[in-house]
């Protein structure tokens, strides 16, 4: 499963708190560890009181000071059916919202903001976006034409600066209504319908507020009743989708905003409200919101339908290392009434402002749509989204965050009713893993070493750097002459650290030897993630020597599968050899060549010719990788570089069912060993697969002449890999190599216990047909989507899907055109390996039933008669959401199979069991039992896979 980025409440309300410790830390003359105690010590004196990022007032403000110019950059703009306000940078401060009406000030509480039409974010740099539904429930309202609304906008900074406060109007005029208009904004989801109802009905009437309320429902503070002539709003109902009816006043205590206006109705649900329900619409999962407003007047009922549909971030978003990609269906079922519509306008934007194509392709986003999605890609880190920052086990990692916008038009030609549909739709990418790097730009005739760190996110602070004999705060490095700076990319989502150390300071180490003298630096940087203060630290190790001639240096390290080989200029021309050939340009692409003007890199995989395999240990190889640099000229050797490593590989594998395998690698200490030649005790058994390097076996515990001990609870299978003897004596050089010989174990716990039961076959008194001979098959196929009309071929496999998206499997009866024969799932489930029978196993059906304990329940999808589906009877459809097995808390497997054990009944003589109908056997399931087997069924077993878990 991916991993997503997640704020919790202390998080959010210290964000601001963080960047103002942080000005209180300039000039930066305070250590990583003092700065964290500080901060730590000034974030825990507040009291975190609400998420969602609103900062609560909790005493309102009547009286506004005199106006005056904005210390911060605060503008409004009005965006069709919505209006932005932007602040920030905030610098340190906290920000509290609170609506101005009829001369009150209203605190925003994040219940409030998603019932009145209001959301917040904030990013890495404390830059805020406001939203407000032009329709908002503090919003003046001229004719449906014009729309005001009106902010105060309080910034508190620290004890020793005094509070701030601006008020934010902002008119905007909106005259093209379409006859439906529906905003899915990431708090709530509104739908304004043009009212069909008569002119003259009205809210029911509401309480007076109580005593206790300085303002009473704030609700109401900017709702003009209209007069009472008897017709109101009475009842709302909900599907959910079963009916559920509620009254006005109910509807609005649960959170929902209803407003009507002169020409008229609003509905706004908070996300997450329990009469909505989740609609998986051509494979993305969609929240829809239904209802029917009914209207009463003594006799006469009348009712407006409203309805609204907002796409979840699961299953509609897909990322890629450089891209994410955005499907938003084109026909939102539950929005459209029949399957005649035209689409007039589709508009791409960011922040909820339009954009045009040229300002997309400057950007480098696309929009593109097909028959049955709207699809937006963007790359990741384009202008227009920001990079955060966060540290996990000192690891510095980064995601990427951005809020684009869709905003379509489109008519439905029955009605000739047009809706306009606009979604705000933040996406965040799952944490990225970019370490920084340490480039040394060091040019040793001008005796210093040149820094580069980088890049880092823009929300990350240099604090101190510590080398081995002190620690120095970023002030201390340029007092001494050191110059560390700070630069940020031209967008402002990276920056990179430069530092400058003269070969004369102290903090440089020195070593001369016969005319050269070696200069080495060890330094550790300490750095903070902003406003979190999440410390991290990044070293290095930085050498240079200064002679007359400069030869060329080589360095490298290794991962879990590779060398890598960093080869820095000097003054002399050389050639490299890797291993025993020369690095050719074909070579070099082999091995990802990068050059950039002063070094030379390049990875070498474990397994790769050139690598030399030096001995096994346990369950690893430990190997060798040499680099030698060479004059051309003179074909002396310049430079030598030699690396060894081990690295992690299954050598001896021991299945449940007694097999083994052994896989015998080629050592350098038997440079002649030719690995085909090897067998086990046996001389018959030989490789299954040898080449050069390798020789893989595969024998069973009581083959090849596998020999069996009894151990205290264990029982010991032991084997050994070499030459046979004939050929061992007449190996060549045998006085120089040691004999090839690699023993093979493999323990089996005894004291296991395995419950088996059976039930025997009843005995049948009546005459029966006995069965015929014929042929039959099942197959089971993964269908692209759920209406099961194109299927992945065995080209596809392995086929990658992310966690949580839908499977449609299809499980069919070949060769068989008699229709009183069906088809049912007995049984079936998933594993991690082709083998149906190994552990763990996950149940999806147990004896025709959905596996009661499953989080994500299998569906069952109906199967109509078609050209292809002639017998429906022969078919079985069901849908599983993609999961993972846990191998551990921290890790997912990468694979899954599904298997499924089919029985074929006859509709003319059902005998019991599932042949009864879907989950008919409810004892025997709730028991664990499995039915008994009759003659009048036929059983077989189907298998699917891999499947890959992104």
């Amino acid at each position: 499963m991916q991993s997503y980025p997640s704020g919790c409440n202390r998080i959010h309300l210290c964000e601001q708190e963080a960047l103002l410790h942080l000005q209180s830390l300039r000039p930066p003359q305070t250590s990583l560890k003092t700065a964290k105690q500080q901060g730590l010590a000034h974030s825990c004196a507040m009291g975190c009181s609400i998420g969602l990022g609103w900062f609560v007032l909790l005493v309102a403000v009547v009286n506004i000071e005199a106006q005056k110019k904005p210390s911060t950059n605060i503008y409004s703009k009005c965006l069709g059916n919505v209006m932005r306000v932007n602040v920030g940078p905030l610098g340190g401060n906290l920000l509290e919202v609170a609506v101005v009406t009829n001369n009150s000030v209203i605190p925003l509480t994040p219940s409030l903001a998603s019932q009145c039409g209001f959301s917040m974010k904030t990013d890495q740099l404390g830059n805020t976006v406001i939203y407000a539904s032009l329709q908002n429930c503090f919003a003046q309202n001229v004719a449906d034409k014009a729309f005001t609304t009106t902010l105060n906008l309080r910034l508190h900074g620290n004890r020793m600066v005094e509070d701030e406060l601006y008020q934010v109007a902002e008119t905007c005029h909106y005259t093209s209504w379409a006859s439906r208009e529906i905003v899915c904004d990431r708090s709530y989801m509104e739908v304004s319908v043009k009212r069909a109802a008569p002119d003259d009905y009205a809210l029911p009437e509401h309480p007076s507020p109580g005593a206790d309320s300085q303002f009473g429902d704030p609700r109401r503070a900017a709702e003009k009743q209209p007069e009472d002539t008897g017709v109101r709003i009475t009842t709302l109902v909900f599907f959910t989708p079963v009916e559920k009816v509620m009254k006005v006043a109910e509807a609005q205590r649960r959170g929902y905003g209803i407003a009507n206006t002169a020409t008229r109705l609003l509905l706004r649900s908070p996300h997450g409200s329990p009469e909505t329900y989740t609609q998986n619409v051509a494979g993305v999962p969609m929240t829809v919101l239904k209802t029917s407003i009914i209207f009463e007047k003594k006799w006469l009922a009348t009712q407006i339908d409203a309805a609204a549909a907002c796409p979840s971030l699961e299953g509609s978003v897909s990322f890629t290392p450089n891209t994410i990609s955005w499907f938003l269906p084109r026909h939102i079922d539950p929005l459209v009434s029949s399957g005649h519509f035209r689409l007039l306008e589709v508009h791409m934007g960011v922040d909820g402002q339009r954009l045009d194509p040229a300002e997309m392709a400057a950007r480098g986003y696309t929009l593109s749509v097909n028959d049955v999605y709207i699809v937006v890609e963007i790359p990741i880190g384009a202008v227009g989204g920001y990079f955060k920052s966060r540290v996990q086990d000192d690891h510095y990692y980064t995601y990427y965050a951005i809020e684009p916008m869709l905003e379509v038009l489109w008519t439905e030609e029955t009605t000739h009713e047009d809706t306009r549909y606009k979604v705000l739709f933040p996406i965040t990418t799952p944490l990225l893993s970019r370490p920084p790097q340490v480039i040394d730009n060091t040019v040793p005739m001008e005796r210093m070493f040149k820094v580069l760190l980088g890049p880092l996110g823009s929300d990350v602070a240099l604090m101190n750097i510590a080398f081995p004999s002190e620690v120095l705060s970023v002030a201390d490095c340029n007092v001494r002459g050191f110059n560390v700076l700070e630069h940020m990319s031209p967008n402002s989502s990276t920056k990179v650290f430069t530092l400058n150390v003269p070969f004369t300071d102290r903090v440089v180490l020195q070593m001369s030897e016969k005319g050269v003298t070696v200069y080495s630096l060890h330094l550790t940087f300490g750095l903070l993630v902003l406003p979190e203060f999440a410390p991290f630290s990044h070293t290095a190790y930085l050498e240079t020597k200064l002679m007359d001639i400069v030869p060329p240096s080589v360095s490298g390290g290794c991962d879990h599968q590779s060398f890598y080989v960093l080869v820095k200029y000097g003054t002399l021309n050389f050639q490299t050899v890797v291993g025993k050939r020369m690095l050719t340009p074909v070579l070099a692409q082999q091995y990802g060549f990068v050059e950039n003007g002063t070094h030379t890199s390049f990875a070498v995989p474990f397994t790769a010719p050139d690598v030399v395999f030096e001995a096994v240990e346990g369950s690893s190889i430990r190997t060798r990788l040499e680099v030698v640099l060479r004059n051309p000229e003179t074909n002396k050797i310049v430079k030598e570089f030699s690396m060894a490593c081990s690295f992690y590989s299954t050598l001896t594998e021991c299945f449940p069912n007694g097999t083994m395998t052994a896989l015998a690698v080629k050592l350098e200490s038997v440079p002649s060993l030719n690995p085909s030649q090897l067998t086990l005790r046996d001389p018959t058994c030989r490789p299954s697969y040898s080449d050069d390097s390798y020789a893989y076996f595969v024998f069973t515990g009581s083959s090849c002449g596998t020999t069996r001990k009894f151990l205290q609870n264990m029982m010991l299978y032991e084997n050994e890999i070499s030459l046979p003897a004939e050929l061992e004596m007449n190996r060549e050089s045998k006085a120089d190599e040691p004999e090839y010989e690699l023993k093979v174990s493999c323990y089996y716990d005894i004291n296991k216990t395995h419950a088996v039961a059976f039930h025997p076959r009843p005995r049948r008194s009546e005459p029966y047909a006995k069965n015929a001979r014929g042929e039959l098959q099942i197959t089971m196929r993964l269908a692209l989507d759920d209406s099961y009309s194109a299927f992945y071929t065995g080209d596809d496999y392995p086929i990658i899907k992310y966690l949580q998206q839908p499977l449609y499997f299809e499980v069919e009866l070949m060769r068989s055109s008699n229709p009183e024969v069906s088809l049912e799932l007995e049984n079936c489930w998933a594993t991690l390996d082709e083998d149906r029978t190994t552990q763990p196993r996950w149940n999806l059906l147990i004896n025709g039933c959905v596996n009661p304990v499953d989080p994500s329940q299998v569906i069952f999808h109906p199967v109509l008669a078609d050209a292809r589906a002639r017998y429906p009877s022969h078919f079985k459809r069901f849908e599983v959401n993609m999961f993972a097995f846990a191998e551990d808390k921290d890790n997912l497997s990468r694979q899954l199979f599904v298997h499924c054990d089919t029985v074929i009944c006859d509709a003319r003589n059902p005998l019991g069991g599932v042949c009864n109908g879907q989950c008919s056997n409810q004892e025997n399931r709730i028991k664990g039992q499995r039915r008994a087997v009759s003659d009048g069924q036929t059983f077989t077993h189907v298998s699917s896979g891999p499947i890959l878990v992104n």
